[in-house]
């Protein structure tokens, strides 16, 4: 998608005294408040506001977000309208959703909102070309290339995509637990320490997945890592996750000409995995999802004056 923006009824650039850079996904929301001239001040976290998980859910846990970075940078809040607010949203690849989310902001003088991948991108590389395997609750890949192409990869939503990601790792962790409880396999390291969250019974494993969504299925993913040196089966999971992974980096640069940041809880942990060819392109981020928000509601701004 292309960055959407939004301005409140009294908007005026000039008026613009702080500029707010958020990064949220599906297990959690950061926050970084910067002067108008780009000073960051202070930094904010709470709960996770991927868009799939509600909007509403999404505005609370971005205001929560910002009132722990005022009070970082020992400041009471500033009025909405004096705050540009740049965005890099889990599940705002979906334009529909990102413009409801628009619609109920609670009226900022600049908002500009994009997905986290697009904002770790912008981070990772200072806002030059580049490429970026992003995987922590979900998964994506997005390369900015040298001729001005801007390619996607993965990242089509947890329960259908986001191969390699926590949550993927959370659901096939559980489809373990699950095959064990009912003998179609023996109960390794990986089945048990499931059932020692859930409960070992059938009723307990359906009532657990009644009730879990994305944020609930990454939680398991840890316990994929932790059961791998006693579980072949664990081990078979994670082969098989940075055998996803590095799918989506070849298909998204196949060339391997772009430097290549890789982000996210997971990517990380799987990134010294990864094949010697993907580990020599591989550079360290120059800053992080919530740099590249701030980088995105700059440029917003830079378009209003």
């Amino acid at each position: 998608m292309s960055t959407r923006t939004q301005t409140s009824a009294t908007f005026s650039p000039a008026a613009v005294a702080y500029l707010i850079g958020i990064d949220g996904g599906g297990t959690g929301t950061r926050a970084r408040l910067a002067t108008r001239d780009g000073k960051v001040l202070g930094f904010g976290a709470a709960g996770p506001s991927g868009l799939a998980q509600g909007i509403a859910q999404a505005w609370t846990h971005i205001g929560q977000t910002i009132v722990a970075a005022f009070a970082d940078a020992g400041l009471e809040p500033a009025p909405l309208d004096v705050c540009a607010l740049g965005l890099g949203l889990a599940g705002a690849h979906l334009g529909s959703r990102a413009q409801a989310f628009l619609d109920a902001a609670p009226g900022f003088g600049l908002v500009a909102v994009d997905t986290d991948a697009y904002t770790a991108l912008l981070g990772a590389h200072d806002g030059r070309p580049g490429a970026l395997l992003a995987a922590g609750t979900g998964s994506i890949g997005e390369a900015w290339h040298l001729d001005g192409r801007h390619l996607f990869v993965s990242g089509f939503g947890f329960g259908v995509g986001d191969e390699g990601s926590g949550a993927w790792l959370g659901v096939e962790a559980m489809r373990v637990a699950q095959q064990a409880q009912d003998g179609r396999q023996p109960a390794g390291a990986l089945a048990r320490a499931v059932w020692a969250l859930t409960g070992p019974g059938r009723e307990d494993l359906l009532a657990w997945c009644a009730n879990a969504g994305q944020h609930e299925f990454a939680q398991l993913a840890p316990l994929v890592f932790e059961a791998e040196a006693s579980d072949p089966v664990a081990a078979q999971l994670l082969a098989r996750a940075v055998h996803e992974l590095e799918a989506v980096v070849h298909a998204m640069d196949p060339a391997g000409a772009l430097p290549l940041a890789i982000s996210g809880s997971i990517g990380l942990r799987l990134a010294s995995r990864f094949s010697g060819i993907i580990q020599s392109r591989s550079v360290q981020p120059v800053g992080d999802s919530a740099d590249g928000a701030l980088r995105l509601i700059e440029l917003a701004l830079s378009r209003t004056l």
